[in-house]
């Protein structure tokens, strides 16, 4: 015999993990389309392609892509 609180849990568990992976994926979209993951992106990419090679410092990252937006607008609005 089935039990009336699991018939309403598990329905509510299902839900509730599905917001919580919309949440997720809301939060991946939103860091990744400001840019907040870039460095990370980065490194993770230098390390695999350039293995011998220390990858810049966050700092002078940050940097050189501002400068290189300011020296190549392409789409941006400003």
């Amino acid at each position: 015999m089935t039990n009336r609180t699991d018939a309403v849990a598990t329905p509510l568990r299902a839900l509730l993990g599905a917001v919580g992976r919309a949440g997720r994926g809301i939060r991946w979209y939103m860091t990744t389309l400001m840019g907040d993951t870039a460095y990370a992106t980065y490194v993770a990419h230098h390390r695999r392609e350039h293995p011998d090679e220390e990858p810049m410092t966050e700092r002078r990252f940050w940097r050189e892509r501002m400068d290189d937006q300011d020296r190549n607008p392409g789409a941006r609005c400003c």
